[in-house]
């Protein structure tokens, strides 16, 4: 177990003491950070040379009333990327925009300074961490999420811009705050017949970002994607389907993909 750290807002324990079955060293193990007085879990996958081997860092977050569990499960980085470090964070009980307006079940800030920056304070002191105990590759750092958590990637674009190479939300818009988000590659999965977040708001924000990042015509790409070229080389992918507000299973190898073809840049405007 790697030694622990003080960090400026967060102590952190790493606790092994949970597995999504299977004896590969690179499934993913429960941990717990001290955020601000609150314990905070995920669930980290970490490739045996991580220690050794720079490695590339995805985050995933799952939607209002998931779980860690569930997104580990659902997004399958670990097993489609083992050489990533993966990480499945676990929501707090929180206010929904759209359901859940007592916050009875776990989900994400939804803008700036919403909960206390609570959220915002867990992913960076998770990052930190795992900074410390391995051999991140600072240009290689990417988020994706469905539905809140797509909501959230998107936050930690608009308020953490510097840190990632790629996003790709999924079920979401940015609405509210899109304005502060600066160019970056961006892979977004929706539904055309999305009954909870509307695919027209999520067309919105799509937009947006190909004009953000001077994205011209689009062509085909994987499967039934669509990727629309940038001048300035943060280029936008769209996957879109005609289900509804369900993440659909073919996504995370196009994710990875997405991924894996995007490194952390300096973007002259």
């Amino acid at each position: 177990m790697k030694r622990q750290s003080v960090l400026s807002r967060a102590s952190l324990i790493l606790v092994f003491c949970f597995r999504l079955g299977g004896a590969d060293s690179a499934e993913p193990a429960r941990r717990e950070w001290t955020v601000d007085g609150v314990v905070r879990e995920a669930l980290v996958a970490v490739p045996d040379d991580a220690d050794l081997k720079l490695a590339p860092v995805v985050f995933a977050f799952h939607g209002h009333g998931g779980t860690m569990r569930n997104a580990a499960r659902t997004f399958r980085m670990h097993e489609i990327w083992p050489e990533s470090i993966t990480v499945c964070m676990q929501g707090l009980k929180t206010p929904g925009k759209l359901t859940d307006p007592e916050g009875k079940k776990p989900g994400w800030q939804s803008t700036k300074g919403d909960q206390m920056d609570r959220d915002l304070s867990f992913f960076d002191a998770v990052l930190a961490s795992l900074k410390q105990d391995y051999k991140v590759d600072e240009t290689r750092i990417y988020s994706t999420g469905h539905s809140n958590g797509g909501a959230f990637t998107y936050l930690l674009w608009a308020e953490r811009h510097d840190v990632f190479a790629a996003m790709a939300p999924s079920g979401a818009a940015a609405i509210r705050f899109q304005a502060s988000l600066k160019p970056k590659p961006m892979l977004h999965v929706s539904g055309e017949n999305d009954p909870l977040v509307k695919y027209q708001w999520q067309r919105n924000t799509i937009e947006y970002v190909k004009t953000l990042n001077e994205c011209g015509e689009g062509t085909p790409w994987e499967a039934t994607c669509t990727v629309f070229p940038s001048k300035i080389g943060c280029p936008v992918v769209t996957c879109v389907t005609s289900q509804g507000h369900k993440f659909p299973a073919e996504a995370p190898p196009l994710i990875v993909k997405f991924f894996k073809e995007h490194a952390k840049r300096q973007v002259s405007r």
